[in-house]
């Protein structure tokens, strides 16, 4: 079965078991008033990001009554710091199944979400990631791994590199992978394009409320406490992003909770640099795994470019807001850009911004529900990962 079928599978299942539940927390919190069915809903999901507004819309696809939470608005939080940037490049199979079936969404955003006005900012340029010899087996068990599912991802030569992104230095390289298909969208308008869509199958979206417990009935979860009252549901969905351990662990105390989740928040630096010779949008996304930070790049603003580290960030508090980026660590990303393309060294800094990552032990997302919880299904954890896998999820 499709993991996002099993995903609803778990969620329906949920709904159609627990009214009991949700009717009795009712009676037990007044038990003198008649039940509010205004507040009785299909569903709950927390957190109004790329995930829960992809979760939100497919779930009123199925349900009658779901309701979108978040204390914000949407795509106020982590979204709107993304990079976009959409591959099928991974060594988890599971990660490569759910971004190849999301890249046909968000590819084909207004069909899939049925609207016309509906965009997501999608730039087909390709995926070109390059290394050193001692990086060529991982890369090559990588692209061959994408095309036995199925995926385009060819082992390419150098001067087909250099004819792909003519500001390439390759003399230092001896692998070159492509994925054609790929390329980057705009997250922010993912996610609002999910929310429209949704409210138009008549979800309610309330922002603004911040959800401070989860209602519970023995083990069972049967709502959200939040700023403005009480919510009750059948399901409820957890898509907080680094904001899932203060929800959840908050519960760690009650005896049928396990333990305490292990997820941190990172902060990754962006920056975007202007040089005499524009990164252009035909361009495609640079993973270049033969620089110090395994530094990613793609065009931004038709001339500029967009660059950041990979691997792992600082490790800070998940209402960290936006952090100044040091001149120090602009310096290290041009640098290092610039190794790669010497164009960069004349580059000047045109804007920089911090996002955060809800980062695992294995950098892999946890997504269903967790042991020893009934009525709750979560989606966290997707180390800046998400936006790309959020149709499926």
């Amino acid at each position: 079965m499709a993991i996002k079928e099993r995903f609803f599978e778990e969620i329906i299942l949920q709904i159609g078991h627990f009214y009991a539940a949700g009717f009795y927390l009712q009676w037990r919190m007044n038990p003198f008033r008649p039940l509010q069915q205004g507040h009785q809903y299909d569903i709950i999901v927390l957190g109004a990001g790329v995930i829960g507004c992809s979760v939100a819309f497919h779930a009123a696809q199925l349900v009658a009554k779901v309701l979108l939470l978040d204390r914000a608005g949407v795509a106020e939080g982590t979204t709107s710091q993304s990079s976009g940037i959409l591959r099928t490049h991974y060594s988890v199979p599971e990660n490569v199944v759910m971004a190849h079936r999301s890249y046909d969404a968000i590819a084909n955003f207004a069909r899939y979400v049925d609207d016309d006005e509906a965009a997501s900012g999608f730039n087909r340029c390709g995926y070109l990631i390059v290394g050193r010899e001692d990086k060529a087996k991982a890369i090559h068990a990588s692209l061959a791994a994408q095309r036995a599912m199925g995926i385009r991802a060819d082992v390419i030569s150098e001067h087909d590199a250099r004819t792909l992104l003519p500001l390439l230095k390759t003399d230092d390289l001896s692998v070159f992978g492509y994925e054609p298909e790929a390329g980057y969208a705009d997250a922010y308008l993912v996610a609002t394009g999910f929310a429209k869509s949704a409210r138009r199958l008549g979800a309610r979206l309330i922002t603004g409320v911040e959800a401070e417990r989860l209602l519970t009935v023995g083990n069972r979860v049967v709502g959200v406490k939040t700023s403005q009252g009480d919510f009750t549901a059948h399901a409820v969905v957890s898509a907080l992003n680094v904001w899932s351990g203060s929800l959840l662990n908050h519960a760690a105390g009650q005896q049928f909770v396990p333990a305490p989740l292990r997820l941190h928040a990172e902060r990754h630096e962006v920056v975007a640099l202007r040089a005499p010779q524009p990164y252009l949008p035909s361009y495609p996304v640079l993973k270049d795994m033969a620089s110090p930070s395994m530094i990613y790049a793609r065009s931004y603003g038709q001339t500029q470019l967009l660059a950041s580290k990979g691997g792992a960030g600082a490790v800070v508090e998940p209402d960290e807001r936006q952090a100044d980026v040091s001149l120090d660590l602009v310096l290290d990303i041009g640098e290092q850009v610039a190794a790669r393309m010497p164009t960069f060294e004349q580059a000047g800094l045109a804007s920089s911004w911090t996002g955060l990552y809800d980062v695992t032990p294995d950098w892999n997302p946890v997504l269903g529900p967790l042991p020893g919880w009934e009525g709750l299904t979560v989606g966290f954890g997707f180390s800046g990962h998400g936006f790309k896998l959020s149709p499926m999820v």
